[in-house]
């Protein structure tokens, strides 16, 4: 097996795992929420799906991002590849952004030192 075939590989188990981090963790999520609403927490229930699926979201992007990465780097290394990479990152990081303000309803350069409670 020759380096672009080893690395096209390692993309595509990027790429999987980011999507399996979105399904799986939305699924988990929606299962949770449904636990929360079946005690009649409404708010609470909507609270938990937002949050969670929301997180999973961030890692799936994240991951994804991954893959973005080491297929320009490793296996498409051209101008046109690299502008394109840097497109989607910057759409990604905007998103992930935007979801971490969402969810924490702060800036995260102003969140108190306060441990994350899970």
């Amino acid at each position: 097996m020759h380096f672009e075939e080893w690395m096209e590989n390692v993309v595509k188990a990027f790429e999987i795992a980011g999507v399996v981090i979105l399904a799986v963790g939305s699924i988990v999520t929606l299962v949770r929420a449904a636990t929360v609403l079946a005690r009649g927490e409404h708010h609470a229930a909507y609270q938990t799906a937002r949050r969670g699926i929301g997180r999973s979201v961030l890692l799936g992007l994240e991951v994804l991002i991954i893959a973005d990465i080491v297929q320009t780097v490793t296996i498409d290394p051209t101008f046109e590849s690299a502008l394109i990479l840097g497109l989607i990152v910057l759409v990604r990081t905007f998103l992930s952004f935007s979801l971490e303000i969402e969810l924490e309803g702060k800036l995260p350069w102003r969140r108190s030192a306060a441990p994350e409670q899970v």
